[in-house]
């Protein structure tokens, strides 16, 4: 029997808790543990078949939302795997080994569905590229592959110049978080630029925001710079090119709308493997990555279709298996 895609991309989808080459071999007749290491390092899953598969089920929209984010697999214990890297993981709080992904999702605001629709694998040794760049790659798609959206959203550590030039120039929105000592000049030029966190604020510009000048952007460009007080502790800073918006809570909620890809990031984690591919080659780790991106497209299909989450279509695979070992155990209790 041969390991095609179709075969490992069902194997992602089936197994529970483990996703080996050696589990697949050791569940099926007919196939090795050599016969699926060659699969994953012979075959090429690039980014763009994740839009050419997701294309039919997409559900576009005019006031659509592109969301950017990165993410690390995990490869703590790995030292011979290609790919991996020291690098900071918002998950672990800190430096981890782990295999850096560029992921781009497309947020429907009036069904208040997303997909992935882009991803790339950061490896700047190789490509000598930074994560921003890779964001503008992918933005550089959008237009050929007719991807309507409106509004842009990343996190604070994607709060460039070039990006925000790049959005400015293609008439795009963008509310994004921006780091307290982020410098800014809220006098029209007659003081110097300061950190955000030194700013003064009247109750009416808490309430609706104020325009500010961002340093290194162009002359004559202003943003939109809100307050959100999250605590006694903490303060965050949303900044935006929507000089329309005069309401705090509005554009927080906006901003807001990007924690949808941190929740790709759990699911795509969660219920493929994607993390669990120990294979050393770098062509290996990327297919496998690439096909845990389609598995988690096939389960949010049918999550959508079904009206129920990933993780119950996940989780009901068990249910005609603890139906019959509850009837009839294979190992009984006593």
């Amino acid at each position: 029997m041969k390991v095609t895609a179709q075969l490992y991309g069902q194997f992602l989808l089936s197994s529970q808790i483990n996703y080996t080459a050696t589990y697949l071999a050791d569940h099926l007749e007919g196939i090795t543990h050599d016969n699926v290491q060659y699969f994953l390092k012979a075959s090429r899953v690039a980014p763009r078949q994740v839009w050419q598969h997701v294309r039919h089920q997409i559900q576009l929209d005019t006031d659509g939302y592109i969301l950017f984010d990165d993410t690390v697999l995990n490869k703590e214990h790995s030292h011979k795997i290609e790919l991996v890297r020291r690098q900071y993981s918002g998950n672990a709080h800190g430096i981890i080994k782990g295999i850096g992904v560029v992921n781009c999702v497309y947020f429907n605001p009036k069904i208040n569905q997303f997909w992935l629709i882009d991803y790339r694998i950061f490896n700047p040794d190789e490509d000598g590229k930074s994560k921003l760049d890779h964001v503008l790659d992918m933005l550089n798609q959008l237009a050929p592959r007719q991807i309507s959206y409106r509004i842009v959203l990343m996190d604070s550590w994607y709060a460039v110049t070039d990006l925000f030039k790049w959005l400015i120039t293609n008439e795009k929105l963008f509310y994004c978080p921006i780091k307290s000592n982020r410098k800014v000049d809220d006098s029209g030029g007659k003081e110097s630029y300061q950190p955000v966190s030194y700013l003064s604020w009247s109750a009416q510009q808490v309430q609706q925001g104020k325009l500010v000048k961002v340093h290194k952007m162009p002359q004559n460009t202003y943003l939109k710079l809100f307050r959100v007080l999250v605590s006694t502790h903490r303060t965050d800073y949303i900044v935006t090119n929507d000089l329309a918006q005069n309401e705090t809570s509005a554009a927080e909620e906006k901003s807001g709308i990007r924690w949808t890809i941190e929740q790709f990031h759990r699911e795509d984690k969660q219920i493929t493997g994607l993390e669990c591919c120990q294979c050393r080659l770098a062509r290996s780790q990327r297919n496998h990555i690439g096909l845990a991106a389609l598995t988690w497209l096939r389960f949010k299909q049918l999550a959508y279709q079904t009206k129920k989450t990933v993780y119950q279509l996940k989780q009901g695979l068990l249910d005609a298996y603890l139906r019959q070992e509850l009837a009839n155990p294979s190992v009984a209790f006593a």
